[in-house]
């Protein structure tokens, strides 16, 4: 091959790598989202609540940029999370313009039914790779991704 039919494969093969992978978190989070719909939540929600049960309280300003929701759709979604009586406001001691979201006992009680289940589903989507492939699928997309970032 030489120089200029070579740029034109990595072009193509870079296009093909982006439907590849656009295809394959489509068909993921199809399949997450079904999960999920069980149980009463969006996956909005459940990212929240999540984050919640994983890392503890968050100042509810930071949530939207670690589940990545937009800013302007975190409030209504701890407004819905609250009304559901899964998370309280809690006023920050130090800081009186931050507030942080925390699980309630209810919330917490359903990530401890559903979180399990939720790794479990987990497990089976990404059962079609096995342990190796998927250390070097997370390195490779980390790789891609702060490449990305960087341009």
């Amino acid at each position: 091959m030489d120089r200029q039919e070579l740029e034109k494969y990595e072009e193509d093969l870079s296009l093909k790598a982006f439907t590849v992978l656009s295809r394959a978190i489509q068909s993921i989070k199809k399949r997450v989202e079904e999960d999920i719909k069980c149980l009463g939540i969006n996956p909005t929600e459940f990212a929240v609540l999540e984050l919640l049960y994983s890392k503890g309280d968050q100042p509810i300003q930071k949530i939207g940029e670690k589940v990545l929701i937009a800013s302007s759709s975190i409030t209504y979604v701890v407004d819905k999370l609250e009304k559901k009586e899964f998370i309280k406001r809690k006023p920050c001691p130090k800081d009186r313009r931050i507030t942080y979201a925390v699980l309630t006992e209810d919330g917490r009680k359903l990530m401890n039914t559903v979180f399990p289940k939720h790794k479990a589903a987990m497990k089976e989507i990404f059962a079609g790779l096995d342990i190796q492939e998927k250390e070097i699928l997370i390195e490779q997309l980390k790789k891609l991704g702060f490449h990305a970032q960087s341009m």
